[in-house]
């Protein structure tokens, strides 16, 4: 469930595609400090494979992936 997971922010990608959820989800997450959550709600199918890329890739860490009604929610700490 996904009220168990705190974030620090909310970034609202819905109806964007690829590859402004990524780029927005970039610089939100370039606002946290280091172990603050970013919640992330997008509609492009494409960005659960894009945003499990860029995290990977940033070293920031997806804690939860919730999927449901078109809707993907990424919670993502910040590592660094």
């Amino acid at each position: 469930m996904s009220a168990d997971i705190k974030f620090d922010q909310v970034l609202d990608a819905k109806g964007l595609s690829c590859p402004l959820p990524i780029l927005k989800t970039k610089k939100a997450v370039e606002t946290l400090a280091k172990d603050q959550v970013l919640k992330v709600e997008t509609t492009d199918p494409g960005s659960k494979n894009d945003m499990a890329s860029w995290a990977k890739r940033t070293g920031n860490e997806i804690l939860k992936v919730d999927e449901g009604s078109g809707t993907f929610t990424f919670y993502i700490k910040k590592s660094a």
